[in-house]
């Protein structure tokens, strides 16, 4: 028989413990193996700036959600296998006693350990891979009316995963086993320290109905170094599923809003029928539509006839009026200078970069979109002034708001960066009046209109089509709401992705959480045993393990979710948009998060209730 039977045997007869350990580790590992993939096969690598789709300000949120989620899970990996381990470790602290009496070395126990260990990490790494290969391949079907990549996974990705969880569980494994190693056997036999447990603070009972309240504080109280390391684990646990489920739902809406504002709601385009398709495309590529070739915007077929807007302003169910001008120009950096107070230097800024750019002239006091920025909108009194996309602002300016951009010889001062799915945020909005004389293009090329949302909307964009059909066959209508639906939709699925991943984790916390319990039953076998023979009845028992369970349970949450909520706010989410559903929605969740972590911590409780008494206080199995 090889070496390693004896340590793989010892694990199949320790089936519970076996499968908390394996399949803690197995959730850990798929789910940040499908983070990283998945978020690659969308298009966003956890190291990118710019991205194929969304816009800079809408993906640097996301990407922010997912590295600091990543991070968690890593931690909680690390902190769940650590506390598994030393569960284990604690269980058989009095047979490693018997054993080094017999004369076992040291380093003959920690090696046999260790292969438990190794046989543990591999399979829950390997079961994970092949867990988080089987997601990423589900979501990715799930998510196929977007551009989402169906190649083969990143086999280096992959690779580096599995190793970086195999090695973070070997180190915070072994620790466990050494302190266990090197126990003293008289220490080992010992049931105070095979625990380490501690002398109870003194408490009175008061009444008959707090004595299992009593009993259940007191091995808490006794049991700290266990208490304390499943209180850490569940703490940043709750931290985990408290950003990803009420932090994703907070950044859900708030980017949905950001994006709703910016292409406004119930807004209906009119132009050019070739120009309406190519208008679609351009928000379009905020989900990862793609431009096939070069668009000549300023063709004169596509100018908006005076007779039309004549019409439209006919139209009852219309209530407002946008028209704008879309060209696409090159665009530069123009470089400024700034003072530092203290040295009196002159510190450049910007780089005069180059590059190309979406132009929409529009009417300040008249455009409908009401976009989250930076800065200023523009307004009338300044001619000269222009609006820019966070993406724009990204690629060519080192600080937008303190520099200018040079469009077509003209130079104009940048007094906002704005969020914007058009052109995936690569647009610059000037003036129409001066886009107007510095092109010579005498209209406008689209039109977009309000529509009153008392009337009815059908009729509405039925006789706008009627309307426009009777003076130019050409131009047509486009529904804004359908492509802003279609943005959205993409927005929710990302932010659906991060919400599904710390179940993984929970249930991992919550086998993290029966394998106290079964620490907690263990070194309380016998007093649970003596209650019973003295006529306690098997839900006494129960009530004490549960309340035990439910004290640890309570406080990890309040501490996790406060620091949850802290962090999503002040740090993950920028003005971030709270609603009372999205609270409701938050609590409703996270309540029951806490429910069925606690129901299932409550299965060896019931268990061991039940079994004979005389079985209870020989400790047989």
């Amino acid at each position: 028989m090889s070496e390693t039977a004896f340590p793989i045997n010892d694990l199949l007869r320790r089936k519970l413990q076996t499968t908390l350990t394996i399949t803690s580790l197995t959730l850990c590992v798929a789910s940040t193996l499908f983070l990283l993939l998945f978020s690659q096969r969308i298009g966003f690598g956890i190291m990118s700036t710019v991205e194929d789709k969304l816009t800079y300000g809408f993906s640097i949120v996301y990407r922010q959600f997912t590295m600091f989620v990543t991070a968690l899970i890593f931690v909680v990996g690390a902190i769940i296998i650590s506390f598994i381990v030393f569960a284990m470790m604690s269980q058989r602290t009095r047979d490693i006693g018997l054993i080094k009496a017999a004369g076992c070395p040291n380093d003959l126990i920690f090696g046999y350990f260790m292969t438990e260990l190794l046989v543990i990490t591999f399979t829950g790494c390997l079961l994970g891979v092949i867990l988080g290969l089987i997601a990423d391949f589900v979501f990715s079907n799930l998510l196929n009316s977007f551009q989402i990549s169906r190649g083969l996974p990143d086999f280096w990705l992959t690779l580096l995963v599995f190793a970086s969880f195999f090695v973070l569980s070997i180190i915070f494994g072994a620790k466990p086993i050494l302190d266990t190693a090197k126990i003293e056997p008289a220490k080992a036999m010992s049931s105070i320290y095979y625990f380490r447990t501690e002398k109870s603070i003194g408490f009175k009972v008061m009444s008959k109905s707090a004595l299992t309240l009593k009993i259940a504080l007191r091995s808490l109280f006794r049991r700290k170094s266990a208490t304390i390391q499943i209180v850490l684990c569940l703490i940043t646990v709750f931290i985990l599923v408290t950003v990803a489920v009420g932090g994703s739902i907070i950044a859900d809406q708030t980017t949905e809003n950001w994006a709703e504002n910016a292409v406004g709601r119930d807004l209906v385009l009119i132009g050019h029928r070739t120009m309406c398709d190519h208008y679609d495309l351009l928000l379009s590529k905020f989900h990862g539509a793609k431009e096939n070739s070069k668009f000549d915007y300023s063709d004169e077929r596509f100018l908006i006839p005076e007779d039309i807007l004549h019409q439209l302003r006919s139209i009852p169910g219309i209530t407002h009026l946008d028209p704008r001008l879309v060209l696409e120009a090159h665009v530069e950096e123009i470089r400024n200078y700034t003072f530092d107070p203290e040295t009196g230097a002159t510190i450049p800024i910007g780089d005069n970069r180059k590059g190309e750019s979406l132009i929409v002239g529009i009417e300040p006091n008249q455009v409908l979109a009401k976009w989250f920025l930076q800065g200023q909108l523009l307004n009338e009194e300044q001619a000269w002034d222009a609006v820019i996309g966070d993406s724009l602002g990204q690629e060519m300016f080192s600080a937008p708001l303190s520099q200018g951009i040079r469009l077509q010889g003209k130079d104009f001062n940048i007094k906002g960066v704005c969020l914007d799915p058009i052109n995936n945020g690569n647009v610059t909005y000037v003036p129409l009046q001066t886009l107007q004389n510095i092109t010579g293009v005498s209209k406008p090329n689209i039109v977009i209109v309000k529509i009153d949302p008392s009337a009815n909307r059908t009729e509405t964009i039925s006789q706008i089509r009627e309307k426009i059909e009777s003076v130019n066959s050409n131009f047509a209508v486009l529904d804004l709401n359908e492509v802003l639906d279609k943005n959205l939709n993409f927005l929710s699925y990302l932010w659906s992705t991060i919400m599904f991943l710390p179940f993984f984790s929970l249930l991992s916390a919550s086998l993290c959480l029966i394998g106290y319990v079964v620490l907690t039953i263990t070194e309380q076998r016998q007093e649970l045993g003596i209650l019973r023979a003295v006529g306690a009845k098997p839900k006494t028992i129960v009530h004490i393990v549960s309340t035990q369970t439910f004290v640890v349970l309570l406080s990890s949450y309040a501490a996790g979710t406060a620091l949850g909520i802290m962090v999503t706010l002040m740090i993950l989410v920028p003005n971030p948009l709270v609603t009372g559903y999205a609270i409701i929605e938050i609590v409703g969740w996270l309540l029951a998060a806490l429910t069925a972590t606690f129901i299932l911590s409550l299965y060896p409780a019931i268990k061991f209730a039940k079994k004979p008494i005389l079985q209870i206080i020989t400790q047989v199995n």
